[in-house]
């Protein structure tokens, strides 16, 4: 009897001890599974917070790029030259002219006539420059791109072009700065134009 209640104190004791540690194990176990929940959801900031992929324009990307500017300059210029042209005519034609009076030792006709020339001429000049802004505005989206490329195609025209003390006044160096280049194919011609010319400047006929 008295070791039944003795074994029966001793087993009454060490429950407690028991509870404490299968609490503190399970406690430890959940305090794990919430790290290992929490892991991915901490691992994907840090993925989405990668860098996007950098933007490129390829070569005949680039060069289609430049042929529609260009077309936008031509475009461009006829209309502005024609305003140019009945602007001019429109103002100076409705001046007072006294065909005894000279302007400048020139007969107020030709004089006049000569300045409508020059309206014309001005407006050619605009004409480009406002075709140019147009075509940026409308490849905002990329003008970052353009203008990078932009400068690699000038590097590429600067060393392969002839040298500029090669050439003569009545044989100039074809298409100095590269600006009729539309294609890679006409790049090749260009760079194909380019030796022949270097050939004939350095080793002239006899």
């Amino acid at each position: 009897m008295e070791a039944l209640l003795s074994k029966g104190l001793r087993v009454s004791r060490t429950a407690p001890f028991c509870a404490k540690r299968a609490q503190f194990v399970f406690s430890r176990a959940q305090s794990n599974s919430v790290k290992a929940k929490s892991a991915p959801s901490a691992a994907q900031p840090s993925a989405g917070a990668s860098t996007p992929p950098t933007l490129t324009l390829s070569w005949p990307q680039y060069l289609a790029i430049r042929r529609n500017k260009r077309t936008w300059q031509t475009v461009s210029t006829i209309p502005c030259a024609l305003l140019g042209f009945f602007g001019g005519a429109a103002y100076f034609g409705n001046l007072d002219t006294d065909p005894l009076k000279p302007i400048m030792g020139i007969d107020p006709f030709f004089f006049y006539g000569f300045c409508t020339v020059g309206c014309v001429g001005l407006g050619a000049l605009i004409g480009p420059t406002l075709g140019a802004s147009i075509w940026r505005y409308k490849n905002r989206n990329i003008l970052s791109l353009i203008d990078r490329k932009d400068h690699e195609f000038f590097q590429r025209i600067a060393k392969n072009r002839v040298d500029a003390s090669l050439q003569s006044p009545t044989h100039p160096v074809p298409d100095y700065y590269g600006e009729k280049i539309g294609s890679l194919h006409q790049y090749r011609q260009w760079l194909r134009d380019q030796s022949k010319y270097r050939r004939k400047a350095l080793l002239p006929e006899e």
